[in-house]
């Protein structure tokens, strides 16, 4: 799932659950106000316009609606600061700013039925915000951190046994609708580009019991590279390690371990192979 999707599903979802607060927006123009302003953010999701600079009047408008209506506690108003919290969290990617606007949130709004949900939300976001943190630290040119595992078959898998290749580390799973679309371009750079010294590995999030059906799948769609399974669905080892929660996630490597490239589809990735390969 990416995080763009995930933060339209939430404000379309706070969208709606914010028209019935009041019928009569007349007597409490809060909601329409709010209304307003959430299908304004919606605009900007759909335009993919989410960093902190393309959000920045929408920033404002919230925090002038939160003063214009400051002695109403009700959760007309809570719902604003909440999801101005949901904005930093989901659409920004800032897990600081949204565990402080939580907090802010149970200490300005405490009857409210948002404030009851802060600290389920903040454990919820301390997680989150370690993997945001890892991701972050996962950037372009930065040294991919080595792992030792066993691979699907039970044998030896390190990541150093690579060293001089091109490899793509790819975190999929049979369930996962966006990995099997992506799956041909993947098998076909695979087929171009390994007698270049190109390589795949594997990290598999299918879950417990599937490894006979992981090991079909693979035979079936030509995938002779070598794969991760521990059956822990999103627990899974190396997920964990790296920081991922949304598949596809891929990260192009050089023969020193050096990250060329994430998440590199199709065409993208076959430019990426090209001008990697070509410096060999």
């Amino acid at each position: 799932m990416k995080i763009r999707n995930l933060a339209a599903t939430l404000l379309a979802g706070l969208l709606a659950a914010a028209s019935p607060l009041h019928a009569a927006s007349a007597v409490n123009p809060v909601p329409a106000e709010f209304q307003k302003l959430v299908q304004q953010v919606e605009a900007k999701i759909q335009k993919n316009e989410t960093s902190a600079e393309a959000l920045a009047p929408e920033l404002k408008e919230f925090d002038a609606l939160l003063a214009k209506y400051k002695d109403d506690k009700s959760d007309d108003v809570a719902v604003v600061l909440y999801m101005k919290a949901m904005l930093y969290v989901e659409v920004m990617e800032d897990p600081d700013l949204g565990a402080a606007t939580l907090k802010q949130l149970k200490q300005d709004f405490p009857a409210s039925k948002y404030a009851k949900e802060v600290d389920t939300a903040l454990a919820s976001l301390e997680a989150q915000a370690g993997s945001m943190r890892i991701q972050k630290a996962l950037r372009v040119g930065s040294a991919f951190p080595l792992f030792a595992v066993n691979d699907s078959a039970g044998k030896p898998l390190a990541l150093e046994d690579y060293h001089g290749k091109i490899v793509l580390v790819d975190f999929w799973a049979t369930w996962c609708g966006p990995c099997i679309a992506e799956l041909p371009n993947v098998v076909k750079a695979y087929k171009d580009y390994h007698i270049r010294g190109f390589e795949i590995v594997g990290i598999s999030l299918d879950r417990a019991g599937d490894g006979p059906k992981l090991a079909t799948f693979t035979k079936e769609n030509d995938m002779p590279w070598r794969q991760f399974f521990d059956g822990k669905y999103w627990q899974n080892e190396l997920a964990v390690k790296y920081g991922v929660n949304s598949i596809p996630a891929t990260y192009l490597l050089d023969g020193a371990g050096n990250i060329l490239g994430k998440n590199l589809r199709g065409a993208a990735l076959a430019a990426a192979l090209d001008k990697a390969l070509a410096k060999k």
